[in-house]
């Protein structure tokens, strides 16, 4: 084979590689891609169903208020007792 023919096939082998890397990255960003969709589908749905439950009642007095931090339950002093 000549240097001419070998280079030619190289150059056709290069652009298939090329093209196989290009394919799996295009794969790759549609897999990003709908994982993104489903996680934001996923939080919407956990917002509505949050929406539509009613208060839990976090503090130790039982005023069915929500406290802002789960610490707070816990802190012993003069404001809570």
């Amino acid at each position: 084979m000549s240097f001419e023919t070998i280079s030619l096939l190289l150059n056709w082998l290069e652009l298939g590689v090329l093209f196989g890397i290009l394919f799996r990255l295009a794969r790759t960003f549609d897999l990003i891609a709908s994982t993104q969709r489903e996680l934001r589908r996923a939080i919407h749905h956990l917002g509505e169903q949050q929406a539509t439950e009613p208060a839990i009642n976090f503090t130790p007095g039982g005023s069915g208020d929500r406290v802002g931090s789960p610490s707070l339950q816990f802190r012993v002093g003069p404001e809570i007792l």
